[in-house]
């Protein structure tokens, strides 16, 4: 399955090449962007998750769930390793809010590290439509910078804009710079529509390609 997707993620960047270029314009994007083929699919079948791979075809990120609504959602590299713990905050509030931790969060770790483990890093908190102040930009979710307590999570670091569902979705700082943008692949290759299942994550250099990965995930367990 995985030999069929990183030939089908080579087929999508050679055709799309010219819808790309049109995104890096919209996006301010130089050349040393990072361009990632993300499918919302498991390498293992039992699972719902995703696989994320490069332009040279190299897995890269992955996700593994065993249920459809979890309370947790784990960000994994290539080789399986843990690299960021989402875990929806559990807490009576209308919106939807999810705390990002470093690695992963239930590791038996000793010392300072586990305190580490144990502290958010950002809190991204879903924009819900009653409370939207600017509906002109469509936000979908606010990211907070916790500085390591959720209590401290008060200035927005970021903005998620856009629709998830149409898999065309941007995030910006608080001086409305694009870091990372998600763009829906339209090509049909071969026979095969490729959907809303299979898409492009644009990030931006300096912005972790991991945390906008992230991001990703949190936006398909809030609006899935």
């Amino acid at each position: 399955m995985f030999v069929f997707f990183k030939s089908l993620s080579g087929s999508v960047h050679d055709e799309e090449q010219p819808a790309e270029a049109e995104l890096k314009n919209n996006m301010d994007l130089n050349d040393d962007c990072t361009s990632l083929t993300v499918w919302r699919k498991s390498l293992i079948t039992s699972c719902n998750g995703f696989t994320v791979i490069d332009t040279n075809g190299n897995l890269v990120y992955r996700v593994d769930n065993y249920m459809v609504r979890p309370q947790e959602v784990i960000l994994m590299d290539g080789a399986g390793k843990s690299l960021l713990t989402m875990r929806r905050r559990k807490k009576l509030t209308m919106a939807d809010t999810w705390l990002v931790y470093k690695g992963e969060a239930d590791e038996e770790e000793c010392g300072r590290d586990k305190l580490l483990l144990k502290r958010p890093i950002y809190s991204v908190k879903k924009q819900m439509g009653i409370l939207q102040a600017n509906r002109r930009n469509n936000v979908l979710a606010h990211v907070y910078d916790c500085y390591g307590e959720a209590s401290k999570c008060k200035r927005y670091a970021y903005a998620v804009e856009g629709s998830y569902a149409d898999r065309s979705c941007k995030v910006v700082d608080e001086y409305r710079r694009a870091m990372a943008e998600i763009k829906r692949k339209e090509a049909t290759i071969g026979g095969i529509s490729f959907g809303v299942e299979v898409f492009v994550l644009m990030v931006k250099p300096g912005f972790d390609t991991g945390f906008a990965m992230a991001l990703v995930l949190l936006l398909d367990q809030m609006f899935s």
